[in-house]
């Protein structure tokens, strides 16, 4: 599958897929042969989805986090950067999620993670299984909760989960040695999991590098098992992580963005 990346150790080499013409049958297909791969693995590599100028232009509108509070990230970057929100909707990025979803799809959270000298974390193997509403409103099959930044959040049902994709655009060169992300693939199609079936299912499937250049786009879902270590040579490892979802939140529950 040409989205699929097992690297063995071959630093910043990035995984990718064949470039498509707009317009054409090769494309249509293309396209329906990504979303095929999203549905089965989970994740699918997109390269050079923004160019070096365009990059830069983010890094310096998003800045870094500070050092000195050890802060691998932030938050709500959609109301904090208008960049990252132009970006959201731009028509790279709206297109790409509206073919992995459907066209209901929209931005609902952005968060950017770096891993500096002052913040050089590292993640197991998890799910995102948490989401950004505007109140707090209990509604079954959603909590605990929790605030982060002043912004409601909610464990949300696999439900909602299963209608959503996390964009993750890399401002730098994440080869393995620079905490690139690590997948079980696959294991988005068994909805939410406990610890014991997330240990289990590593050890029956394996797991996937996502090695990544500047400019590449990996897009996966929020149920896809994944993992992150700490780089071995910290200096940055950006990435906009930009949220989309095709799911309405049962009233009165609304996203926060």
């Amino acid at each position: 599958m040409g989205t699929r990346n097992a690297e063995q150790g071959a630093e910043g080499e990035a995984a990718s897929s064949g470039p498509c013409s707009s317009g054409s049958t090769a494309h249509v297909l293309l396209m329906s042969e990504r979303r095929l791969d999203f549905e089965r693995e989970g994740w699918v590599s997109v390269p050079s989805l923004i160019a070096t100028e365009e990059l830069q232009e983010l890094r310096v509108a998003v800045g870094a986090p500070v050092p000195s509070q050890g802060r691998g990230g932030i938050r709500s970057l959609m109301k904090r950067f208008p960049a990252v929100r132009s970006l959201a909707v731009d028509s790279r990025f709206r297109d790409l999620a509206s073919e992995l979803l459907g066209a209901t799809a929209r931005p609902v959270k952005a968060t950017l993670f770096d891993k500096t000298p002052g913040a050089n974390w590292k993640l197991p193997f998890h799910q995102d299984t948490v989401i950004a509403v505007r109140r707090k409103v209990d509604v079954s099959g959603f909590g605990p909760w929790s605030i982060k930044d002043g912004i409601q959040h909610v464990r949300a049902p696999a439900s909602v989960l299963s209608r959503m994709v996390a964009l993750r655009l890399h401002l730098d060169d994440t080869p393995i040695a620079n905490g690139a992300l690590r997948v079980v693939p696959g294991s988005h199609r068994r909805g939410r999991l406990s610890a014991s079936e997330t240990r289990t299912l590593r050890q029956e499937i394996g797991e996937v590098t996502c090695s990544a250049r500047a400019g590449d786009v990996l897009a996966m879902s929020p149920l896809l098992l994944h993992a992150s270590s700490a780089s071995e040579r910290p200096t940055h490892r950006r990435v906009i992580h930009i949220e989309y979802s095709a799911a309405e939140l049962p009233a009165p529950l609304e996203w926060a963005a």
